[in-house]
């Protein structure tokens, strides 16, 4: 489900390449990567001190939650899907996320690089070709 936010629709318009959705879809991967590795932030009132190195996700994680959300989420159609919002590498998540740093829609520590993004997996081999059917579920 889409919700129009005017600061990402200005980072949309800055930069085309990708669509509103990547940006929706990175914001619900970094909650799902923080909740899988149990590094969810506060809720709005509690003590916001060092939230950022506690609950921070590095590069190749994000990728990692990106990677199992997409598949939960579109099953075979993720690559497909990644595709229409213009994300061919792993590099281009990375490009988004600086992308949102930029726009301060998001936080990074001084450690944090594009670099971090660059070549972690292949889509085709993460998306296509690794998925399975899981047929437990239907017995």
């Amino acid at each position: 489900m889409t919700i129009f936010n005017a600061k990402l629709e200005e980072v949309v318009r800055k930069d085309p390449r990708y669509a509103y959705e990547a940006y929706e879809f990175l914001f619900k991967a970094l909650n799902f990567t923080q909740k899988t590795l149990g590094r969810e932030p506060p809720e709005e009132g509690e003590n916001l001190a060092n939230v950022d190195r506690k609950h921070h996700v590095s590069g190749p994680e994000l990728l990692e939650g990106v990677r199992a959300l997409a598949l939960r989420e579109f099953g075979m159609l993720a690559r497909t899907v990644f595709h229409m919002w213009g994300i061919d590498r792993t590099d281009d998540f990375g490009e988004i996320v600086f992308n949102l740093v930029e726009a301060q829609l998001m936080s990074k520590t001084q450690d944090d690089a594009r670099e971090d993004f660059r070549g972690v997996y292949d889509l085709d081999e993460a998306l296509v070709q690794g998925f399975r059917i899981q047929l437990d579920e239907a017995r």
